[in-house]
């Protein structure tokens, strides 16, 4: 980890926790701002308010139910107001639904001498960049990219599978619709289905 990178100890970083829906992404957050607890660190710990799921907006939770308190957040500028000067550890949780401005203020805390952790998922149902995401992995120390297992094969999953109705959705479906394990799934690429409009005209003809 950081430590490995900087011998002599580094004031502020970066470190992002990547990858898909159920891959583990927020029980590792959860476990390195405990860490940081344990070491009597000041930590804060913010969520976009777009995900209630499990234990509501104020607690970033894991999908085993493990939680963390947190505080909803819309934009970076909130983050940025509500960040205490005192603070050392700074986490945020579901970054893929924040502005681009979440990349510049990543790196202004991390520049202020703060650890900044960061955990999203990085492609969106198409299996596409999602957000600040592609940004946030340059500018980070460290990355950690995690995966889940494929529900059709059994792989390692790296694709977040959109379902409505119990049918892959349409790449034209919005880009955010924030659900569990009732609207999506965790696929391989070659299981992972994202129908085009024109695909679907093509199967009724």
């Amino acid at each position: 980890m950081i430590g490995d990178l900087y011998p002599g100890g580094a004031r502020g970083w970066i470190e992002v926790i990547c990858g898909v829906m159920f891959s583990g992404k927020s029980e590792e957050l959860i476990r390195r701002v405990r860490r940081a607890l344990i070491a009597k660190k000041r930590v804060q710990v913010f969520k976009s308010h777009l995900d209630e799921r499990y234990a509501g907006i104020y607690h970033v939770s894991s999908h085993d139910g493990r939680t963390v308190e947190a505080i909803p957040i819309d934009t970076p500028e909130q983050i940025a107001r509500a960040v205490q000067s005192d603070t050392q550890v700074v986490a945020i949780d579901e970054a893929q639904f924040l502005q681009a401005g979440i990349v510049d203020l990543a790196t202004a805390l991390a520049g202020s001498g703060k650890r900044v952790i960061l955990a999203g998922t990085d492609t969106d149902f198409r299996g596409e960049p999602f957000g600040c995401m592609p940004q946030l992995l340059a500018v980070a120390e460290v990355v950690d990219k995690l995966h889940a297992i494929c529900v059709v094969c059994g792989n390692p999953a790296s694709r977040n599978q959109r379902l409505i109705d119990g049918k892959p959705a349409r790449y034209d479906s919005p880009t955010i619709m924030v659900g569990g394990d009732e609207s999506y799934e965790a696929r391989c690429r070659s299981c992972h289905s994202v129908p085009r409009r024109d695909e679907d005209q093509v199967r009724l003809l």
